[in-house]
């Protein structure tokens, strides 16, 4: 049996986004508060050193860093009252903002912007830069950083969480250890706070063994795929928003188009598609690709460069599928608890304050020396009577509108808030993403589907790439001899079933080109090719294949995306 070092901390939180930085930096915070107060009053307990520590599968903090993004200041101003002063990275405050439903070559601009994506007020952020900028705060208050440590399975004490196993480094794609081998590194605490971002494979497994998302929606996702572009001086100013409905997506596919302002003559644009789409066809990078070539992008791009490219999954469940965020000797929080607002786009506040109240919640139990299920049971409650726990419930409904195509769903949608969420009935159901893919017989008929039913196009390397190139403009790198971290659990599905019914959705839904089906020239069979060291993180294929036949696993830690900007 393998002999692994282990550390014992107070508080350990998994993953560095901003959901868990937020609350490592409040928890030291309060520590701290605590402390000075005990000593100017000369009464009190003082704490000793409280160790906590954030577990970062990134090479640094900020380098899965992914999100459109604007943000609403609120619970920042809250976490960090002068976080201008402290030089938070804003790109610009939204001062100006449209929003547009495009045609296959035109526009109509809508002449109000809907109350939800009012942003005035808010800010234009790179999460990035912002996850970089927190992680330095919270590193500063004390607090042990270990980016480049994927967490690969979590500890139990029974039935209770104690902590979780980091992955082991120096394996070799056959499982043999190389000459670098490391083993993992256990790491034990009190309270574990599991912030993985969407999809998170520990918090999958949480959810499972504490049944946590039991009479629960199935959660739902989007897909974003996004790319920032360096554009002619005085193009779009900083803080300008444009969002878009309509073209590329079709009637029947949840999603739209987004371009925001940043400092330095840059923006950032990108396609929100939602995977509960039908088309086994449908390819949301290309998808990407042909927004960009409409007539309205291709003017505001033009002459313009790339500068670096990414995708991730967000959780557009809504309140219904928000899973039970407690359970023995842990915490979900962030993406990992599905609080997104995708009625206004928002997920980045919503994160961060799940974060301070999972962090006041743990420090009542350092006071208390009680870190029972009950007592961490607090911040479930706190979060619903916050105002994100508001928000989240007047848009309890919206994601679930539009399962009937874009146009019934608006009118619902404008129903709902005007009356704070209710519809005809209290809780609209859904069902998972991957169910929803039809077969290539039921959308295309018995023919071969021509390649202008597919949607295919031609990339000319300028305004429009291929995924190939994209990924290179995402700086991602794994090491290359390491298993494969997307697990194919059958590949026989692959060669059978899955190419009768679907004929290989898995080659189209990855925005990094992953997955490659073969054809043997010899023998006709087909064979899977596994790109793994091309892997963005974003858990789309973990989301979409129609037979749940995809695992995604952390690779060895460091490896993924280096985002910088996004």
């Amino acid at each position: 049996m393998e002999e692994r070092e282990v550390m014992d901390v107070d508080v350990l939180f998994v993953g560095g986004g901003v959901a868990c930085l937020s609350g490592a930096l409040h928890l030291s915070n309060l520590i701290r508060e605590h402390n000075e107060k005990a000593e100017r009053e000369g009464s009190g307990k003082k704490f000793e050193e409280v160790m906590i520590a954030v577990l970062e599968k990134g090479a640094y903090i900020g380098a899965h860093g992914i999100s459109g993004a604007v943000m609403d200041p609120s619970v920042l101003k809250e976490l960090v009252p002068d976080f201008v002063e402290k030089g938070a990275p804003l790109e610009g405050e939204v001062k100006k903002e449209s929003v547009y439903l495009l045609t296959k070559k035109g526009k109509i601009k809508s002449p109000i912007t809907p109350p939800p994506l009012n942003n005035h007020g808010n800010y234009v952020v790179s999460l990035a830069k912002l996850n970089e900028w927190l992680g330095k705060l919270v590193e500063e208050n004390g607090v042990y950083m270990f980016p480049g440590f994927a967490g690969t399975e979590v500890l139990y004490d029974n039935d209770r969480v104690v902590g979780v196993r980091s992955g082991d480094k120096g394996i070799d794609a056959d499982g043999s250890k190389k000459s670098n081998f490391e083993p993992g590194i256990d790491l034990r605490a009190k309270v574990t706070v599991f912030g993985e971002g969407t999809r998170g494979s520990l918090t999958k497994t949480l959810i499972k063994k504490f049944n946590l998302d039991r009479d629960k929606n199935p959660q739902g996702y989007v897909v974003g795929v996004k790319e920032v572009w360096e554009v002619p001086e005085g193009r779009i100013q900083p803080g300008n928003v444009i969002h878009t409905l309509g073209y590329p997506l079709k009637s029947d596919t949840y999603g739209g188009g987004f371009i925001y302002g940043m400092k330095d003559n840059k923006i950032s644009i990108g396609l929100l598609t939602g995977l509960d789409y039908r088309d086994p066809f449908m390819d949301p990078h290309r998808e990407f690709q042909k927004f960009k070539l409409h007539p309205y992008i291709a003017g505001l791009m033009k002459d313009g460069k790339l500068i670096q490219y990414g995708a991730k999954t967000a959780p557009v469940g809504g309140y219904f599928a928000v899973p039970r965020l407690v359970f023995p000797g842990g915490m979900l929080v962030g993406d990992s608890a599905s609080l997104f607002i995708s009625q206004k786009i928002k997920g980045i506040h919503c994160a961060m304050k799940s974060g301070i109240l999972a962090a006041d919640a743990i420090f009542q139990g350092l006071l208390k020396e009680n870190f029972s299920e009950q007592q961490l049971s607090s911040y479930r409650e706190a979060l619903a009577e916050s105002s994100v726990g508001q928000e989240l419930y007047r848009a309890r409904n919206f994601h679930q509108a539009f399962q009937k195509g874009l146009w019934t769903a608006m009118v619902i949608a404008g129903f709902q808030y005007v009356l704070g969420g209710r519809v005809f009935k209290a809780r609209l159901t859904t069902e998972p993403d991957f169910t929803h893919l039809k077969k290539v017989v039921e959308v295309y008929g018995k023919g071969s589907p021509t390649d202008e039913e597919k949607g295919i196009i031609k990339y000319d390397g300028t305004s429009t790439f291929d995924k190939e190139t994209d990924v290179y403009y995402s700086g991602t790198t794994h090491e290359e001899k390491q298993p494969p971290h997307l697990k194919i659990l059958d590949l026989e599905i692959c060669y059978t079933r899955c190419t009768d019914e679907f004929q290989n959705p898995c080659v189209r839904f990855c925005p990094a080109n992953v997955y490659e089906m073969e054809i043997d020239a010899e023998t006709g069979k087909r064979r899977m090719k596994l790109n793994f060291s091309n892997c963005v993180h974003c858990k789309t294929c973990d989301i979409k294949d129609p037979f749940e036949n995809i695992t995604w696993m952390p690779p060895e830690g460091g490896g993924g995306p280096k985002y910088t900007v996004l």
